[in-house]
């Protein structure tokens, strides 16, 4: 049976992914959801530690592998995936998608800074950026679990490209408030398929039988 590899984004811990996994054990898949250690208690790692560890944990799984990004955790896949012989299928889940050499801050269009060291400041207006189809309390919830990011991981450049090899599917959240619908669909372009959900930025949260459902149809496709 293939695995599915599911790789949160930035502020997230695989916590994030609970609602999801419940879903996807449902429809018979194991799951690993990795955490990215750019992402925690003063993190100092970048976005190439974070491919490093997806990587080796990807080295790990015997069989088959559906390997799904999450918004920033779409960046370490693409290089992490890279080579990796197991991996049937990249999803892009409302995910930045970088060509070679780019960086998230370079997708985005802002100027990467001159430091790089430190941590980086909660997207502007985290709650509806990020939650916003979620009902209040569970968006509380999910906010409360959020954690440090590190900058160097929006700065540092991807220096392999899985997408150009593996095929790929790009899933656009249609009513996504942290990355913009035009640039989603930009991105999604360079994808071999785009399929669509009617959400916000985290549908694991907010319909995740319905996006467990599209994975597991996106997987049998591959």
């Amino acid at each position: 049976m293939t695995t599915l590899m599911i790789v949160h984004g930035a502020w997230h811990r695989p916590n994030a992914w609970e609602k999801l996994e419940t879903e996807l054990h449902a429809l018979g898949y194991g799951t690993r959801a990795p955490a990215l250690p750019s992402a925690g208690e003063r993190p100092t790692a970048g976005m190439h530690d974070d491919a490093a560890m997806v990587a080796k944990e990807l080295a790990s799984i015997e069989g088959p592998v559906v390997l799904l990004g999450h918004s920033y955790g779409g960046i370490p896949i693409t290089e992490a995936a890279a080579g990796a012989r197991n991996v049937e299928r990249l999803i892009y889940l409302c995910a930045w998608m970088p060509d070679e050499g780019q960086s998230l801050f370079d997708l985005e269009g802002s100027p990467t800074p001159d430091d790089v060291s430190g941590l980086l400041p909660l997207i502007s207006g985290a709650r509806t950026s990020l939650y916003g189809d979620l009902p209040d309390a569970e968006a509380e919830q999910a906010m409360s679990a959020l954690v440090d990011q590190t900058v160097r991981s929006f700065a540092e450049k991807v220096g392999a490209v899985a997408w150009r090899d593996i095929p790929s599917t790009y899933i656009v959240a249609e009513q996504d408030q942290a990355i913009s619908l035009a640039l989603q669909e930009k991105m999604a372009a360079q994808a071999a398929e785009i399929r669509r959900l009617t959400s916000g930025h985290s549908p694991f949260l907010s319909q995740p039988r319905i996006l467990a459902a599209l994975i597991d149809e996106i997987a049998r496709s591959s």
